[in-house]
């Protein structure tokens, strides 16, 4: 048989044949005089048996060692991690699809993209239509933390969030200290509209999201996001981090 007759009995393409040779799982047959491949029953065999194996989920490698005659593992017991790791896949998609289901049931898609059903409800009971640029990059920021913190530390994020937000009225503030941050977009730091914007946010911050340690300026992360926000924005959240330690102690 020639490759392109071995490959349609097979129900493969020529392509994969001459990469299984490539691998060493097919073994070449021996040309003819006039250069051509000739492929015999045999090969056939085994060709139909790795596409078995390969439609199974088997890798090629774990393919190389249930055809080796020696050296090869058992093919019960390969097809046994198979399944176990089948099992495991279906059970991260059956998680995946379940968080999928309550965001979507909930109708809770912020505009930061999938987060979350915790924090989606916590953007939901902040004023999602908001239009303040400040509340944007806060949200993105909880988007991050939420997506990159531990889970200890992303529950104690989220439970800090809620009691500073738990009602309304401190809704409503986190909404004005937005006001005042939004307002500085064009101001010098040294604003004096920067204490009060300062004093606000201040006031906002919960205990639980301030460090044990004074708080480290330098750190990369508070840079690249004092880096992010206009001039006399970064000097109202240093001053508030500042004054919310300081009444911490």
């Amino acid at each position: 048989m020639r490759i392109g007759e071995l490959a349609a009995a097979v129900g493969v393409t020529t392509r994969t044949v001459r990469h299984y040779h490539h691998q060493g799982l097919l073994p070449e047959p021996e040309r003819l005089s006039n250069g051509y491949r000739d492929y015999t029953l045999r090969h056939a065999v085994v060709l139909a048996r790795i596409r078995r194996l390969t439609e199974l989920g088997l890798g090629l490698a774990e393919v190389r060692d249930v055809l080796a005659d020696d050296a090869g593992r058992d093919l019960s017991e390969v097809l046994e991690e198979l399944d176990a790791d089948l099992a495991r896949q279906e059970a991260a998609i059956r998680e995946r699809r379940a968080r999928l289901r309550a965001l979507l049931d909930a109708e809770l898609l912020p505009d930061e993209g999938p987060v979350s059903p915790e924090l989606a409800e916590l953007f939901s009971g902040m004023g999602q239509a908001s239009d303040s640029p400040m509340a944007a990059k806060d949200r993105e920021i909880f988007a991050l933390l939420d997506t990159a913190a531990s889970p200890e530390d992303r529950e104690r994020l989220l439970g800090a969030l809620r009691g500073a937000l738990d009602s309304p009225a401190a809704v409503a503030r986190a909404h004005e200290a937005y006001a005042l941050l939004d307002a500085l977009a064009d101001a010098a730091p040294d604003d004096p509209r920067v204490e009060e914007a300062a004093q606000a946010l201040a006031d906002l911050l919960p205990p639980e999201m301030l460090p044990a340690e004074p708080v480290d300026h330098g750190h990369s992360f508070l840079r690249a996001f004092y880096a992010d926000l206009a001039p006399a924005q970064a000097e109202a959240i240093r001053q508030a981090l500042r004054i919310a330690s300081e009444e911490r102690r």
